[in-house]
């Protein structure tokens, strides 16, 4: 996938990518400094963090995106790379956990989730907004979910965090509508990554059975692919949301599965 990419300048494009230890987050990354993009890279693991950074020369620094305090200390770092301006947050940080029904549903989970996917994204929006509108070319981006507007059973609670997250965005869009800030929302059927299912399940069997006989789930470079092209689009275009399956799956419980692949 292309797009018009940005007009050459004296500065590059910056970005901060949370969720960057892994998956969507780090693949969104690595393709955002090849295209030369300044990107400060956040999580909370360290470890992560740092072999990102020597792999890709990017900026990094440990985030919880659930602790106020330590999104202070991002957008305080934020500002002292970038100068104060920034054009585009990418909201990856988040995932689910467990598979309860909602009769037997897990409160501890339930929280979690609102905590990473909900509130999570809010501190860091908030905290990092006024830096994306002094830069006149300012981008939010949501890595959402198939599952914040398609149900299936034993996932209530990844439904409704993500439909809270698809919701923060939508109502951002219009409080922001005049302003130079796009609000983009990304949304990924099956996409098979290192940890999302093992998160969840917390089986590595378990997780595996998930992408069973399924031909091609999608990668996490796949997302980033579409995530680039949302970011890079002139200005003046708004991708206000992007649904992307693998051609196995036409709905988030519907998917073709097959012997021996």
């Amino acid at each position: 996938m292309t797009a018009s990419q940005p007009a050459p300048s004296s500065a590059p494009l910056t970005a901060v990518v949370t969720g960057a230890s892994s998956g969507i987050g780090r693949a969104t990354a690595v393709r955002l400094v090849a295209e030369g993009w300044r990107v400060l890279a956040v999580a909370r693991r360290a470890d992560r963090l740092a072999e990102l950074a020597a792999e890709t020369g990017c900026e990094v620094l440990a985030v919880d995106v659930t602790d106020e305090a330590s999104v202070d200390g991002l957008a305080a770092r934020c500002r002292e790379l970038f100068g104060g301006t920034l054009n585009a947050v990418v909201h990856v940080a988040g995932g689910a956990l467990g598979v309860e029904s909602v009769a037997e549903a897990d409160l501890d989970k339930w929280q979690g989730m609102f905590s990473m996917n909900v509130l999570g994204s809010l501190r860091v929006t908030r905290a990092l907004l006024p830096d994306l509108r002094r830069s006149g070319r300012g981008d939010v981006l949501f890595v959402t979910s198939v599952a914040a507007t398609e149900v299936y059973p034993g996932g209530s609670g990844y439904h409704a965090a993500k439909a809270g997250e698809h919701m923060l965005g939508r109502t951002l869009r219009l409080e922001l509508n005049g302003e130079p800030v796009r609000v983009i929302e990304v949304a990924p059927g099956m996409v098979r990554t290192e940890e999302f299912s093992l998160v969840r399940l917390g089986d590595p069997e378990a997780a595996d059975a998930v992408y069973d006989g399924v031909d091609q789930p999608l990668t996490a470079e796949d997302c980033a692919d579409v995530i680039s092209y949302a970011l890079n689009a002139p200005h003046h275009v708004n991708l206000d949301l992007v649904i992307v399956r693998p051609l196995a799956q036409a709905a988030a419980h519907k998917v073709a599965r097959h012997q021996g692949l």
